[in-house]
């Protein structure tokens, strides 16, 4: 029997992880999260979920069920300003304030699979936010997989946009641009693309901020690549139209993990997890999963 969980994740008292201060500031950065579990009868492994962006965790439900069928439970969180977690839409002040979310999503499994050897996924953004962690902090992630990470977009940003988005970044950060995205943009599966476009939970705008401090952060992960050393898988759709396949290969090509497997996928599109053929691909996780746990 597998058992779902969920509700609203309340920060633990004191200062936040990436900050090291107890001012009033670091405190009104601590929006409460929200959190999904998926918890089969006899758990051999424990997966932390981080999701991408503009979507939240319960999103990848249906793969959480099929992993469940292995042995694996999942955790999966709504980062801050997204799902059903606090915080303004789409935006950070800084990109450390995710890996702060990544402090809790790790706090979280040890609280709820206390034993359990623990993996850490993410898809797109979260793939970003998982690989930034794992570099940072990765204890206690056994391995990390990756989904359509997110380490620069499919299209070059003209040089323009780029200023401007520099520009707005210091006077207006909180400035909401459409994305663009729609559920034909993520998958070749017209329900589930159409699930993404009518969800409400999932958002079409990203703040000046946001962009900037994601476009230093991608800058940076893929920089310190060479010091990650956990086991990296890093599954992509070869036909993405929302991340950048070449960076995403820059990031894996860099990675410094002697045990690491790059999967790509011919004529798939962003989500390959909600892709027609999501079903093999979650299991071809799962094994990988279990085999590295």
């Amino acid at each position: 029997m597998t058992v779902h969980d969920e509700g609203t994740l309340k920060r633990a008292d004191g200062p936040c992880e990436s900050h090291g201060t107890s001012s009033r500031r670091s405190l009104r950065e601590r929006p409460s999260l929200y959190f999904h579990a998926t918890m089969p009868d006899k758990p051999r492994v424990v997966v932390g979920l981080l999701h991408g962006y503009a979507e939240h965790g319960k999103r990848y439900e249906h793969v959480a069920d099929a992993w469940a069928e292995r042995g694996i439970a999942t955790v999966a969180i709504d980062l801050r300003g997204h799902g059903k977690a606090e915080g303004r839409r789409g935006h950070c002040d800084r990109f450390q304030e995710f890996l702060d979310d990544g402090a809790e999503l790790t706090r979280l499994c040890r609280e709820r699979a206390p034993d359990l050897p623990a993996v850490l996924f993410g898809h797109s953004f979260g793939g970003l936010v998982a690989a930034s962690v794992a570099i940072a902090r990765p204890s206690p992630w056994r391995a990390l997989a990756l989904s359509g990470p997110f380490f620069g977009v499919a299209s070059k940003v003209p040089l323009a946009k780029r200023l401007a988005g520099r520009v707005a970044t210091r006077i207006a950060p909180t400035l909401a641009i459409p994305t663009g995205l729609s559920g034909k943009d993520v998958t070749h599966d017209a329900a589930r693309g159409r699930a993404y476009d009518e969800d409400p939970l999932v958002f079409k705008t990203a703040t000046a901020r946001w962009f900037t401090e994601t476009e230093a952060a991608q800058e940076k992960a893929i920089a310190r690549a060479a010091s990650l050393t956990m086991p990296l898988l890093l599954v992509i759709g070869l036909a993405d139209h929302v991340v950048s396949v070449p960076r995403a290969r820059a990031f894996f090509d860099a990675a410094g993990s002697s045990d690491k497997t790059w999967d790509g996928r011919e004529g798939l599109f962003h989500e390959v997890l909600n892709e027609v053929e999501w079903r093999p691909i979650a299991d071809r996780f799962a094994e990988w999963i279990l085999a590295h746990a």
